[in-house]
């Protein structure tokens, strides 16, 4: 069974780069080509494992860095370093042109971000006259503000669990093709949360091994969270993710 998967969270390759450029602290004017491509390569593939709908632009990207890495890693023969002394003008850093356009990036995003704050702030503001909202003083007041986990979070998540289940699969497999729908694992996944007391670990969603029900499982975690059905927390960077079911029935 092949499933073809569009998510919206995508925004596209730069927005890949900058989310690992954060994640790894690395600094943006100083990138380290062999690592950022290594790890961007990694999610690609990652999104492949997934059958997830890789737009063009992506390998586009992935060439890119493999090209920049090509060209970091020539050596420099002693003439050429010495024409270089004596020329006014030294040659551009093959990274310099990436540079510049996740700078724009960062900037037209944050940009973005603003703005969008600014008009979420403008929806509160209402030109009406003032009403008795005491009947809804008493109402709880969520603890945290949801946390901004994003789909590359999950994928990274995602690596973790088919590293270890790669790790625990046994050398001999009897192989039985089981197609699963997507719908029924979403409902068993919200089955499983409501009859937990607390939270779910990420991890724990995964109990079986093959590729099939890996990626059956993930989708359907996607899918999820796109309706809101369940929520995903994190504490810190590089820790795991635990997920509660959200009440949600449509």
């Amino acid at each position: 069974m092949e499933y073809q998967v569009k998510i919206d969270a995508f925004e596209g390759p730069l927005d890949l780069l900058l989310h690992l450029i954060n994640r790894l602290e690395i600094d943006i004017y100083d990138i380290p080509v062999s690592q950022i491509t290594e790890q961007y390569l990694l999610y690609i593939h990652t999104m492949k494992e997934l059958q997830l709908d890789v737009a063009s632009e992506y390998l586009v990207m992935a060439a890119t860095l493999l090209s920049i890495k090509s060209k970091m890693l020539l050596p420099k023969q002693e003439e050429e370093l010495f024409d270089e002394e004596l020329n006014l003008e030294q040659e551009e850093d093959p990274r310099d042109e990436l540079m510049r356009r996740l700078i724009d990036y960062r900037r037209y995003k944050e940009a973005a971000g603003e703005l969008k704050t600014r008009e979420e702030e403008r929806a509160l503001v209402y030109t009406k006259a003032p009403s008795d909202l005491s009947e809804y003083a008493q109402e709880p007041m969520p603890d945290k503000a949801p946390l901004d986990i994003s789909v590359y979070d999950m994928l990274s998540a995602f690596q973790k669990v088919m590293r270890r289940k790669k790790l625990q699969k046994p050398l001999q497999t009897k192989i039985a093709r089981q197609e699963i729908p997507i719908e029924k694992r979403m409902n068993e996944i919200l089955a499983d949360l409501a009859s937990r007391t607390g939270r779910c670990n990420f991890t724990d969603l995964f109990p079986e091994a093959s590729k099939e029900y890996l990626v059956v499982t993930f989708l359907a975690v996607l899918e999820l969270m796109k309706s809101q059905k369940i929520t995903i927390q994190q504490e810190g960077n590089f820790q795991d993710l635990y997920i509660t079911g959200s009440g949600k029935s449509n």
